[in-house]
């Protein structure tokens, strides 16, 4: 496999409006690959095609809780994801990420989202998730639809170094 460049902001690829993701195929399945690789050794925990260039509908995301080691993390791959449903709770949480190097900010987040997607395979997904995925979903699902934390945010500053999990 391989690691791939991340694009930063400004380029304008992160601005972009997506295309659907409409082969499975040998290609797909590289850039899945491809894309695991680079969000482990950035390290982050989601990466969406447009922050390695690429203008598809396509997220991937691994979630775990690292202080238990009876948690393992879960990867998801998801392919023309869409939040189809959304609580009214909201939790204001940090956000970093890699396409914005060095900075984060907070921002609002529904506390539990429902998203419809496919895997890599075209097999059709429906995922509820709550708290920190929620916020992962909801932070990559964004960047395939051109937006960027920094669109939802008031404040941003420079974290100390243990102060977040870039997302």
């Amino acid at each position: 496999m391989a690691i791939l460049d991340i694009v930063t902001f400004p380029s304008k690829v992160l601005r972009e409006e997506t295309k659907p993701i409409t082969d499975f195929d040998q290609d797909l399945e590289k850039l899945v690959e491809d894309m695991i690789d680079t969000m482990r050794d950035a390290p982050g925990v989601g990466l969406a095609a447009p922050q390695v260039g690429v203008s598809k509908k396509l997220v991937v995301v691994e979630y775990g809780r690292e202080e238990e080691d009876s948690f393992p993390k879960q990867l998801f791959v998801l392919a023309n994801p869409e939040i189809v449903e959304r609580s009214e709770e909201t939790v204001r949480g940090v956000e970093g990420c890699l396409s914005v190097p060095d900075l984060v900010g907070s921002v609002d987040r529904a506390r539990v989202v429902t998203v419809r997607a496919q895997d890599q395979h075209g097999k059709n997904l429906k995922i509820r998730a709550e708290g920190w995925l929620a916020r992962i979903f909801q932070h990559e699902i964004d960047h395939i639809n051109g937006i960027l934390y920094t669109d939802r945010t008031r404040e941003i500053w420079q974290p100390e170094p243990d102060e977040l999990d870039t997302i």
